[in-house]
């Protein structure tokens, strides 16, 4: 589950490092998030799967463990939705907010809720927590990053350009990163 956290966001780290997208296809671009996205999509899965002891369906509202893993399984199939959108050309922006920024915001929002949930399963303060919270915090952290990213994406309708591109890649690398080193921190054997 982890090895699937960590290449999810080791393809959206490089597919929003600054000058990539100049040296490949812009379809490789969107190939590299979308990847990226079924990794994350997989890796959620089984991270859902763990909560529920392995059943595809249960109903467990007052489980804050479970309701975290649910909400960020939703808002990978939501960033499935976004990166499958966005090799779609020639829209204009209402469409592209509709088809790509929609999606990738509510992903994101998914993200910020269950990172959330998560750091308010943790039963003991940040000092005296460890590894729990180094990644919670980083996953917090990588959400919000996304959340940026999510929102600076929006296309502006005057002039079909993004309300800020360099957050937009910026968030989305740093997101990355967060989630990167939270997942290799999982990995790794406890010392």
């Amino acid at each position: 589950m982890d090895a699937l956290f960590m290449v999810g966001s080791f393809c959206f780290a490089l597919g929003s490092v600054p000058g990539f997208a100049s040296l490949v296809a812009p379809n490789t671009v969107v190939a590299v998030f979308f990847i990226g996205s079924l990794f994350f999509t997989s890796a959620a899965t089984l991270q859902y799967l763990q909560t529920t002891g392995g059943k595809l369906w249960s109903w467990q509202p007052t489980d804050l463990a479970w309701a975290a893993s649910l909400i960020q399984l939703i808002g990978t199939l939501w960033f499935n939705i976004d990166t499958a959108a966005a090799r779609l050309t020639g829209l204009d922006a209402q469409q592209e907010n509709l088809r790509v920024w929609t999606p990738d915001y509510l992903g994101s929002v998914c993200f910020l809720v269950a990172s959330l949930l998560a750091v308010r399963t943790l039963s003991r303060p940040p000092w005296r927590a460890g590894r729990p919270w180094k990644v919670a915090g980083l996953n917090l952290l990588g959400s919000v990053f996304f959340m940026a990213a999510a929102v600076a994406a929006f296309v502006l309708p005057d002039t079909d350009d993004l309300l800020d591109a360099s957050l937009a890649n910026s968030g989305t690398f740093l997101g990355a990163i967060c989630f990167l080193v939270a997942a290799r921190i999982e990995i790794t054997p406890a010392e």
